[in-house]
């Protein structure tokens, strides 16, 4: 059989908060619903600090920052493709939070099925700029010894799909998974185009020949009633459930939709009541010309995450390296909240995470929705900071909150970073792959043509950066970032 590739899903984590306390105790077992441990002394005065938006406020205000994690890397995908074509990515599909998760981080697991934080940084130039990293990692999972999985793969066959590298990637991709998964998994195949069919209900994956012959049937025609296919994947998927097993729906398609209800919010709104029965949702994105606030919206809103993947190469590593210990979840409703000293932080920005900002009360609101996370994977999230002159003690403190992916069960564990914790220098002294955030996140920000102060490195300056990183860890992906940069600086 041909080699084949494949698409599929990563749910990947998401981006989280924790440090070490001011005695640098780690708090990660830590499951009690207290408030973040955000510093108390300081306050005498009205600093105005700046929100993740960029605003300006009190203290009281804006300490505080909130948001849902995260799993996507569609947005760095989607740019390498588009960069290796000879082509500048579209700026407001650039999401730097997507650009620096792409990239292994190396952080320690926990012993238990929550998470371990990591917390650090280095300053990064006058005038009180520095860096800060929150980093979360869950637990690998043994694919031996994981749950079922009932995946439903809603597959788009509209005319759009029949360029190459669009439904053939996607076919390669669904032969593969027939031929990686386990006793006990399940399949059903949903094609959509003007309307959408049910090409297989739910079925063992020891019948493989009759899969691979369903596969074997999807073909391109008609316009792109994303609608019908999703609504279609859901109740299917849903009559289906298995409450022992992983329930999931793989969208595959260039997210492209043009008849139907072709917004992320009217369609969600059809298969809203589906979605609340813990099915969550991959949005796997393939096509030169891509959909990507539609896909992106979908996975965010629908519990999942959004790839893409545009060669045989990447499908395969998607596929083969990682989808079978991804199948299970290791938290629901993830959410991160990082507490900032104002005596010791004049201002601070997240960078990127734009659309999963949340209200400081929804934080420990469990009806609100957080990001999903997936086993053995890491998040992080980059702050932009400008520290106080001479300032001293505490920094932040990072606190993450979620659900048992069975149970429902909130838990929480929290962790501070001190001033003496940031490790000198970003690019003398600091750690390799916190270097290699800062880059990813830096060039992220010049394609979406953002001013970036904390970033001010020409995109020679971040090849150069980059470069040096590769040798550092010997890490391919490293190496394909310079190469990447390089290219870019072509096309200014």
């Amino acid at each position: 059989m041909k080699s084949r590739i494949l698409v599929c899903a990563l749910l990947a984590l998401a981006l989280l908060l924790s440090g070490c306390g001011a005695s640098s105790h780690d708090a990660s077992s830590a499951r009690q619903p207290a408030h973040p441990a955000g510093p108390a002394q300081g306050r005498s005065e009205e600093v105005p600090l700046r929100t993740p938006g960029g605003g300006q406020g009190t203290p009281s205000q804006d300490t505080i920052s909130t948001f849902a994690l995260d799993v996507d890397t569609a947005s760095y995908d989607y740019a390498r493709a588009t960069l290796r074509e000879g082509r500048l990515p579209d700026p407001a599909q650039v999401r730097p939070e997507e650009f620096v998760n792409a990239f292994d981080q190396g952080y320690a697991e926990p012993e238990d099925d929550g998470f371990s934080v990591q917390i650090d940084g280095a300053r990064a130039g006058a005038d009180g700029a520095a860096l800060l990293r929150v980093g979360l990692q869950t637990r690998t999972a043994d694919s031996a010894a994981r749950r079922p999985a009932d995946l439903t793969f809603v597959v788009d066959v509209s005319g759009s799909m029949g360029d190459p590298g669009r439904l053939d990637l996607v076919l390669d991709a669904l032969h593969t998974m027939v031929d990686r998964l386990g006793p006990g998994d399940e399949v059903a195949i949903v094609s959509f185009s003007d309307q959408a069919t049910v090409r297989l209900p739910m079925s063992p994956v020891s019948d493989r020949a009759r899969l691979h012959e369903a596969i074997d049937t999807l073909a391109v025609e008609g316009s792109t009633n994303l609608e019908a296919g999703l609504v279609t994947g859901y109740r299917e998927a849903a009559r289906a459930f298995r409450p022992v097993a992983v329930n999931r729906v793989v969208l595959l398609s260039d997210g492209l939709a043009n008849t139907g209800d072709t917004s992320w919010q009217g369609i969600l709104d059809r298969v809203e009541e589906y979605a609340a029965r813990r099915v969550a949702l991959l949005c796997v994105g393939v096509g030169r010309e891509y959909g990507d606030t539609l896909m992106e919206q979908l996975a965010d809103h629908g519990d999942g995450a959004a790839l893409y993947v545009a060669t045989q190469e990447e499908a395969r590593k998607a596929f083969v390296e990682r989808l079978p210990a991804t199948l299970d979840l290791r938290a629901r409703d993830a959410k991160a909240q990082v507490a900032f000293n104002p005596a010791a932080v004049a201002s601070y920005r997240l960078v990127g995470y734009e659309n999963r900002m949340l209200s400081q009360q929804d934080f420990r609101d469990d009806a609100k929705d957080g990001g999903e996370v997936g086993p053995g994977h890491a998040v992080t999230a980059l702050y932009a900071l400008r520290l106080r002159p001479g300032a001293s003690g505490q920094v932040a403190v990072a606190t993450v909150r979620w659900q048992d992916p069975d149970t429902r069960e909130p838990a929480e564990t929290s962790r501070a970073v001190e001033m003496s914790q940031l490790s000198g220098e970003l690019w003398n002294g600091a750690p390799p792959r916190l270097q290699v955030d800062a880059v990813a996140a830096a060039f992220a920000q010049r394609l979406r043509r953002a001013g970036d102060e904390f970033f001010p490195d020409g995109l020679d300056g971040l090849a150069g950066h980059a470069e040096r990183l590769a040798t550092a860890t010997q890490d391919p992906m490293v190496t394909e970032l310079a190469t990447l940069i390089r290219t870019a600086r072509t096309m200014e």
